[in-house]
C-alpha cells in the first residue's frame, strides 16, 4: 500500500484508512505497510508506527497487516520490528540490508537476529536490484529452519532459484513483481504483494481466484489483460510509488505527493496510466 500524504507533505492518516478499507473491500486479504511502494526510505519511525496503528483501527483484527521494518542496520531493523508489534502489525517484512553488501553469512545472521527479537512472523524481502545483495537460495533454505521466518516477498527475478526454495522448504512465497503473479502462483506460491493492486485490487485478486477455481485459462486471460497496466506502472521507467500515486490521484483517491528525492509523474504519464486502468476496469 502507498503511504498517502497531505499536499503539505505530512502523513494523511484519514486517507490511509480510506485506502485500506477500499483495498480490503475489493479483494485484498492482507496489506503491506511501509514497504517500498509505501516510501519507507523517506518516512520516519514515528510515521511508520502511526500508519500501522491507523490502518489496524480501520480494517479491524481479521485483516493481516505486514509492516515493513527493514533497514541497512540490524539494530534499527530490530527497533522497527518491536515498534510494529506494539502498533498492531501481524508480521514484519524485512529487506536484505542494503548498501553495505554483506556476505551471505552476515545476511543470514541479520535475519536470524531480527526474527529472534520479536514475537512476529517474518517475511523476507529478496530484491537484489535495490539492495545490491541477493538472499541466495541456499541461505533461504537455512533460514526456513527458523520458526518465525515463514514467508518471502520474491523480487529476485530468479525463477529457478525460487522453485528450488519452494521445493525444499515450507516458506510461503509471494510474488513481488506483478508480471509474475500467475507464474509464481502456478508453481506453489501463496499469493502476491502487488503494487498495481493499489489502483486495481479486484483485477489482481481475480487472477488468483480464477486459478483457485481451477480455471487456468481464465487466470491466464486475466493476467494478460492486466499486463498493459502492469507495464505502465512498473516497466515504463518510473518507480511504482510514483505511478501508483499518480493513478490514485486521477481516480480521486487519497495519495498526495511523493517525497523527495522522488518526483511526481508528468501529465502525459498520468494520462497514459488512467487510459490503461480504464481499459482494464471496463466490462
Amino acid at each position: 500500500m502507498i503511504t498517502p500524504f497531505t499536499e503539505a507533505g505530512t502523513l494523511d492518516l484519514e486517507g490511509a484508512r480510506q485506502l485500506a478499507g477500499r483495498l480490503v473491500a475489493q479483494g485484498c486479504d492482507g496489506l503491506v505497510l511501509n514497504g517500498t511502494t509505501g516510501e519507507s526510505p523517506t518516512t520516519t519511525d514515528t510515521e511508520k508506527a502511526e500508519l500501522v496503528a491507523a490502518v489496524r483501527e480501520a480494517v479491524g483484527e481479521d485483516v493481516t497487516l505486514v509492516a515493513g521494518v527493514g533497514s541497512a542496520a540490524t539494530r534499527h531493523t530490530i527497533e522497527g520490528a518491536l515498534a510494529a508489534e506494539k502498533a498492531g502489525a501481524d508480521a514484519v517484512l524485512v529487506v536484505t540490508p542494503y548498501y553495505s553488501r554483506p556476505p551471505q553469512e552476515a545476511v543470514e545472521a541479520h535475519f536470524r537476529q531480527v526474527a529472534d527479537a520479536s514475537g512476529l512472523p517474518v517475511m523476507l524481502y529478496d530484491i537484489p536490484g535495490r539492495t545490491g545483495t541477493r538472499i541466495e537460495p541456499e541461505t533461504m533454505i537455512r533460514l526456513a529452519e527458523h520458526p518465525r521466518i515463514v514467508a518471502v516477498k520474491d523480487c529476485s527475478y530468479d525463477f529457478l532459484g525460487t522453485q528450488k526454495v519452494l521445493a525444499h522448504t515450507d516458506l510461503a512465497y509471494y510474488a513481488g513483481c506483478d508480471e509474475h503473479v500467475l507464474a509464481l502462483y502456478a508453481v506453489g506460491a501463496a499469493g502476491c504483494v502487488s503494487t498495481v493492486a493499489n489502483a486495481a485490487p479486484g483485477p489482481i485478486a481475480a487472477i488468483l481466484d480464477a486459478f483457485d477455481a481451477g480455471d487456468t485459462a481464465r487466470a491466464t486471460e486475466l493476467q494478460l489483460r492486466a499486463t498493459p497496466l502492469i507495464e505502465a506502472m512498473m516497466g515504463a521507467g518510473l518507480p511504482g510509488t510514483v505511478t501508483a500515486k499518480a493513478l490514485l490521484a486521477r481516480l480521486g483517491l487519497p495519495a498526495g505527493p511523493v517525497r523527495a528525492p522522488l518526483l511526481p509523474a508528468g501529465r502525459e504519464a498520468a494520462d497514459g496510466l488512467l487510459a490503461r486502468y480504464e481499459t482494464l476496469a471496463a466490462p
